[in-house]
């Protein structure tokens, strides 16, 4: 999303209209915005009465459902903060499929350690139940973290170091810890309970 602004009159609608574009003579195709809240925050939010965000959202709305259908060009956007994107955006036949991905629960978590551990020598000491118990709301990128930071333990260690062992991991533990806190837990949750939220 952020990639589209431009510092040039025009230049991020033309953006826009460019993504679009490409997408439909791809077609089928995906676009997909990361971090939709840059793109399209709330009309009158930004400063200025002709604000830049607000002719990229208009752009982005005239896209989506304008005159040039969007035949086989499905859009999909990701966002921390939905309380900030343009509630136009979100009405029916736009972005209407809205999911919430929560942090991953002790299953999810057991089988990112499944996939990081398959790709990494480990010790007999390792015990993935504690890992996975000791990373209760960690993200997925938290989780991941741990690996990596776990197997740079390993090779400070020792440079020819064939295995990473459980001390490794809770060397790692106390270096990566989870940033999401309580209240934006909380926010979130809220947010889906208010907004009709599906859960993936």
């Amino acid at each position: 999303g952020p990639e589209l602004f431009s510092k040039w009159v025009g230049e991020s609608e033309r953006a826009v209209r460019e993504v679009f574009r490409k997408a439909r003579a791809a077609a089928p195709s995906i676009v997909f915005f990361d971090e939709i809240d840059a793109l399209a925050i709330e009309r009158g939010s930004s400063s200025g009465s002709s604000s830049v965000g607000d002719r990229v959202l208009a752009q982005l709305l005239t896209e989506i459902d304008g005159v040039q259908s969007l035949r086989d060009v499905t859009v999909v956007a990701a966002t921390n903060r939905p309380d900030m994107i343009d509630k136009a955006l979100m009405r029916p036949g736009r972005l209407d499929r809205i999911l919430y991905v929560p942090l991953p629960d002790l299953p999810t978590r057991r089988q990112i350690f499944t996939i990081h551990l398959n790709r990494m020598p480990t010790g007999s000491t390792v015990d993935v139940d504690k890992l996975v118990t000791a990373t209760d709301k960690y993200s997925g990128a938290e989780v991941s973290a741990v690996c990596h930071e776990a197997a740079m333990f390993a090779l400070q260690e020792d440079i020819l170091s064939k295995r990473v062992e459980q001390r490794h991991f809770d060397k790692a533990l106390t270096v990566v810890s989870p940033r999401i806190s309580d209240q934006l837990i909380q926010f979130y949750q809220n947010y889906h309970l208010t907004s009709g939220l599906q859960t993936v």
